[in-house]
């Protein structure tokens, strides 16, 4: 939108009461809808981080019967996606939110292949562990 064009009702100035302020404190309100379906996709990210945080911590807790290093390399691996997904959730929560309010355009999702590659990895140690042992 330029400067000319009337924002709709919705557009308000900036709240300073609201936190965080490196997130609320410039730029204008945005359409509700684009907040809310930002903070879902927030929350989608952390709901994957918390899977992968319990996966890692079963993996770890469990007898699997694929060997003692191998099943410590797939519960770190799961374990750092996890905390990779959860940084990421926040990260890209915020830099949305401020490329709303600044009418700018989205920002990209590098965590996304980072994540991709982590749950790979892990497929790929269970898989080779797996096949380990059926040959042992």
């Amino acid at each position: 939108m330029t400067d000319q064009t009337p924002r709709p009702a919705y557009h308000r100035l900036v709240s300073s009461h609201r936190w965080p302020r490196s997130v609320y404190g410039e730029g204008v309100e945005p359409d509700p809808r684009f907040s809310l379906a930002n903070e879902r996709t927030f929350l989608a990210w952390i709901r994957t981080a918390l899977a992968l945080l319990a996966v890692a911590a079963a993996v770890d807790a469990l007898p699997l019967g694929i060997g003692v290093r191998a099943q410590a390399l797939l519960s770190t691996v799961l374990a750092l996606t996890g905390l990779v997904a959860a940084v990421h959730a926040w990260r890209d929560w915020s830099r949305t939110e401020q490329a709303m309010r600044r009418d700018l355009p989205m920002p990209g999702n590098a965590a996304g292949i980072v994540v991709t590659v982590g749950v790979g990895l892990a497929g790929v140690v269970l898989l080779v562990a797996s096949l380990m042992r059926g040959l042992a």
